[in-house]
């Protein structure tokens, strides 16, 4: 039996002062967990995306900038990050890995890009530490080579980081070909909001039942209104009770029940489904990590489903 696979781009690290309240180290700390707890996951090193792949769903005004530095200051404030040459190839390589993920999840039922999940980046801006879509790519992406053959492809983006997905709302506004579920606290960044194909806010405090049962209304509103060739999922930690911006209230266990009900759903579908981390800020980045291996736990699961309906 071939092994799960999962693309990491944390080789490359963005060079940040000190202080800066993204959690870097937490990619570094998923891997070691994962060897030691899952360690029939296959890690790769994530490809790098080309221009061309990453102008499927950016400008090339956007994709110069930040590519050669030219980029504002305000631009880069708005991410979150100062430009470097590592933050560059960084986001070329955490877009690369949700397509190799893709392409894995169309080969073996699911797979998993280790970070990713950047959903606020537009076509012509980033923002909220995002440079670049990984999700929005990726989709365009598959949908060209699976055109190639004279097959459209649809694909749902079922977005349960605790922040709207309000980049890959915009991108696919007027494409009736991806749907965008986005689940997230209503009062949360971004303050302003885009329109998704499903928008279901969330007040500060939502716990694990009330969680689960709008998870459920939701996969039952996107399955009644578009059938998917592939999912991506934004399995976001943020949603977890003690992370600093996260503002929900679930517990361990309501985010396994969260990461099982999606890949039940893509399962009894027969869905593929590529997943990524997207957010997780715990003062305590362990909790953060147990969160995403959690995450990997199930989808281990479910991705054994996969291996024995193939035999």
């Amino acid at each position: 039996m071939p092994d799960m696979r999962a693309f990491y781009s944390g080789k490359f690290v963005l060079p940040l002062p000190p202080g800066h309240r993204f959690p870097m180290s937490r990619y570094a700390l998923l891997r070691d967990r994962l060897e030691e707890h899952l360690p029939a996951v296959e890690m790769d090193q994530a490809p790098r995306a080309s221009d061309g792949e990453l102008a499927l769903a950016h400008t090339p005004q956007w994709i110069a900038a930040i590519s050669d530095g030219s980029v504002s200051p305000q631009a880069t404030r708005e991410i979150g990050f100062p430009w470097s040459e590592a933050m560059v190839e960084r986001s070329r390589r955490s877009t690369g890995a949700t397509i190799a993920a893709c392409r894995a999840a169309f080969a073996g039922g699911i797979a998993a890009n280790m970070a990713g999940g950047t959903h606020h980046a537009y076509a012509d801006k980033g923002g909220g530490f995002c440079v670049f879509n990984d999700a929005a790519v990726a989709a365009r992406l598959m949908q060209a080579e699976h055109g190639r053959s004279g097959r459209q492809l649809k694909v749902a983006v079922i977005d349960l980081d605790v922040h709207q997905g309000n980049g890959t709302a915009s991108i696919f506004r007027d494409d009736p070909s991806v749907f965008t579920l986005s689940m997230h606290g209503q009062k949360n960044f971004p303050f302003r909001k885009e329109a998704s194909d499903l928008d279901v806010e969330l007040p500060d405090g939502c716990g694990d039942a009330d969680y689960l049962t709008a998870l459920e209304h939701a996969l039952d509103e996107l399955d009644r209104r578009f059938s998917p060739g592939l999912v991506i999922y934004l399995a976001g930690a943020d949603p977890f009770e003690r992370d600093r911006l996260g503002r929900l209230k679930l517990s361990f266990d309501g985010l396994e029940a969260r990461d099982r009900r999606v890949f039940d759903w893509t399962w009894q579908r027969r869905i593929p489904v590529a997943f990524a981390m997207a957010g997780g800020y715990a003062s305590d980045i362990a909790e953060t990590v147990q969160v995403q291996l959690g995450t990997f736990r199930v989808a281990f699961d479910y991705w054994r489903r996969w291996q024995n309906a193939a035999r």
